[in-house]
């Protein structure tokens, strides 16, 4: 079955960096892009980033470029997203999600998502 599992949030103080992992299983991972979201308490899930299946193509909210890098490694069927220069607007629960038709920045465009993992930070 469809399984996609982010892993690595946690609690930092502002300024400092956190890499989020997605582990995916039960589909043909490198034809999937990989998009990551965040939901903040009381506010709607917001787009952050995503990669396209070969990992060439990447995109950033505004918010995050030039903090954020996303990756994959299509061997591992794992994405990363590697947080840097943290700040306390970043806090939320991160979901990792999978679409098969190429990268998007709408949630409903995706169609498989994980648990979410909570990042937090302090300032």
């Amino acid at each position: 079955q469809v399984q996609v599992v982010e892993s690595g949030g946690g609690l930092m103080q502002a300024g400092g960096s956190l890499t989020l992992s997605c582990a995916a299983s039960g589909f043909t991972f490198g034809s999937y892009a990989m998009g990551w979201f965040r939901q903040a308490p009381g506010k709607e899930r917001e787009f952050v980033s995503t990669i396209n299946s070969s990992g060439r193509d990447t995109y950033y909210t505004d918010s995050v470029k030039g903090r954020f890098t996303v990756s994959r490694d299509n061997g591992k069927n794992a994405t990363y997203l590697q947080m840097n220069s943290l700040k306390p607007e970043d806090t939320a629960v991160y979901y990792c999600a999978a679409r098969l038709r190429g990268p998007a920045s709408k949630w409903y465009d995706y169609d498989y998502w994980g648990q979410g993992t909570q990042v937090t930070v302090s300032s």
